[in-house]
């Protein structure tokens, strides 16, 4: 009977429920409207951002797009997050969100929906990322970051004034991919 207990035990510490990431099950609508199945980005180290259009930091898309051209070749992306939950800093529809991103700061990196990243309304999807994260509190302002590694464990959260040229996030992606 021990040896059941210690077996099943085992069996649900190695089970892919006990040890999923954020990925799993998990699908968001991009900016075109398609659905964007994260599992698809298991195997690559994720740089969440939400962000906005019309924000002191929104000129950090040009250092994500920087930090995605230089690391994408090596299993790593930048998905950006467009939220309108800060001042109504986004209040663009979301081809017009994309356009203003690829125009402005050359993004190419993948945009999902605008989404709702606080409150009791925020998207489940982002929930679970700032749970999983170990800081349970609330995104605090536009372009705050969550590294995932390539498992869909988040590594770290970074708040909106780490910019993305940052050591420490540089540091943490090149260890990661």
């Amino acid at each position: 009977m021990k040896k059941l207990i210690l077996f099943f035990i085992s069996f649900l510490l190695w089970s892919p429920y006990m040890n999923a990431g954020i990925f799993d099950n998990q699908t968001i609508k991009s900016i075109d409207g398609e659905n964007m199945d994260l599992s698809a980005y298991k195997g690559k180290t994720v740089l969440f951002v939400n962000i906005a259009t019309k924000c002191g930091y929104t000129p950090q898309l040009k250092g994500l797009e920087e930090l995605y051209q230089n690391n994408k070749n090596k299993n790593f992306v930048v998905i950006g997050l467009p939220s309108n939950d800060f001042g109504g800093q986004t209040p663009e529809a979301g081809k017009d969100v994309k356009k203003f991103c690829a125009l402005n700061y050359g993004v190419t990196f993948p945009l999902t929906e605008k989404l709702v990243v606080k409150g009791d309304k925020k998207h489940p999807f982002v929930a679970n990322m700032i749970n999983a994260s170990g800081d349970s509190s609330e995104i605090g302002w536009n372009f705050e970051k969550f590294l995932v590694d390539k498992n869909g464990k988040v590594v770290q959260r970074f708040k909106s004034s780490t910019k993305p040229n940052d050591t420490k996030l540089v540091d943490l992606i090149k260890k990661n991919i």
